[in-house]
């Protein structure tokens, strides 16, 4: 980054509309304010249906529960279902609380990651090769994007946070912790890695500058607006050519780096594995090749291979480690795909619907 460049960007930074103390104030009265009405369009909820063929009485754990989009559409379809309606965000437990009112006996709302749902199951006396079906809807939701509060959207400003459970932990960092904090090198292998950043390296030394030449970055309009000076280079272009801002990599990879996203995913599918009855179906939405990949993994039976070889998949929640012969035995391919390819949404569901663009849907049974 030129020194024009970056006294241009320092002027921006001190310029600001916004100043993160203002927005501060704020946060603890806008947060965690609950919209009216849940704003998330399911992804592919036909499908959804399709493929998970519950019938009457059945039971599913919805793991990315969100504004209640999925769960509603299928107790709204089957009658009589039940649903453990997981997330790890307070603001969708309320939600669920919500549809628990609306559907007594069949909603049971759960606070907490993939990695804590065990022993939230366990609380409720559920035992595995029990469950009829699992459904995964990953990444952020809508509603999390839409609150400036959280700090997910590059293009609404707000504190540079970015965690998923809010204020549940405390001690968790928040993405301008990392930035504040991290080396030089560990910042670049999060931007490459989690965000496919090939100019990994070069925004990460920005951002290392950054620190004795301004403030603390603390809004995503002021991270938005840094990586942008470094990448101005034109129009930014997604896997398949669509136009995106700069630093949506970037703000991916702290997303995934700040929520454990990829090592949760990988031991949800554990998880569902270990709850599943057989036959029980499992269906993941996923919106990039990071999650999918794992997905992939899955299915074959590849756990120990090295697609993801420079950050490899840790086979372990923070209070489990899996034992040798437990990692041979989940290596054994126990799944069945529905269908033969990934599926995509239909154009007219693209149409209404922006961001469901880049989801990818996989439908599996467990055979063994």
């Amino acid at each position: 980054m030129t020194s024009k460049a970056l006294s241009k960007f320092k002027n921006k930074f001190f310029n600001f509309k916004f100043n993160y103390h203002e927005i501060k104030r704020c946060c603890s009265q806008l947060q965690y304010a609950k919209p009216k009405k849940p704003v998330h369009s399911p992804v592919m909820v036909n499908e959804v249906l399709k493929y998970m063929n519950l019938s009457h009485g059945e039971t599913i754990v919805d793991m990315t529960f969100g504004s209640g989009g999925h769960s509603r559409k299928i107790l709204e379809t089957v009658p009589n279902v039940k649903i453990y309606a997981l997330d790890r965000d307070p603001l969708a437990y309320e939600f669920a609380q919500d549809l628990a009112l609306e559907y007594p006996g069949q909603v049971i709302p759960l606070l907490g990651k993939f990695s804590e749902l065990p022993e939230l199951l366990k609380e409720k006396n559920v035992v595995g090769n029990t469950i009829d079906g699992f459904l995964f809807d990953f990444g952020c939701s809508s509603m999390q994007f839409d609150t400036k509060m959280r700090g997910f959207s590059i293009s609404r400003n707000g504190p540079l946070d970015m965690r998923m459970d809010g204020n549940r932990f405390p001690n968790q960092p928040t993405v301008a912790d990392v930035i504040a904090k991290a080396s030089e090198e560990d910042l670049a292998r999060i931007i490459k890695i989690y965000g496919e950043e090939k100019q990994a390296k070069k925004i990460a030394r920005v951002l290392v500058e950054s620190r004795f030449t301004l403030k603390r970055l603390e809004t995503t309009c002021e991270l938005a607006e840094l990586v942008e000076s470094v990448l101005n280079e034109g129009n930014d272009t997604d896997m398949i050519g669509r136009p995106q801002h700069s630093a949506t990599k970037t703000f991916q990879a702290f997303r995934i780096f700040v929520n454990n996203e990829l090592n949760e995913i990988n031991y949800g599918l554990f998880i569902a594995q270990a709850y599943l009855k057989i036959g029980g179906r499992l269906i993941t939405i996923s919106f990039h090749s990071l999650e999918d990949l794992i997905v992939k993994r899955h299915i074959s039976g590849n756990l120990m291979g090295s697609q993801i070889n420079e950050l490899p998949l840790k086979f372990s929640n923070y209070n489990t480690c899996f034992s040798e012969s437990e990692l041979n035995e989940y290596s054994k391919s126990n799944w069945h795909m529905l269908h033969p390819h990934v599926l995509v949404p239909e154009p007219d569901e693209v149409e209404s619907n922006p961001r469901s663009r880049s989801a990818r849907f996989r439908s599996i049974v467990k055979v063994s």
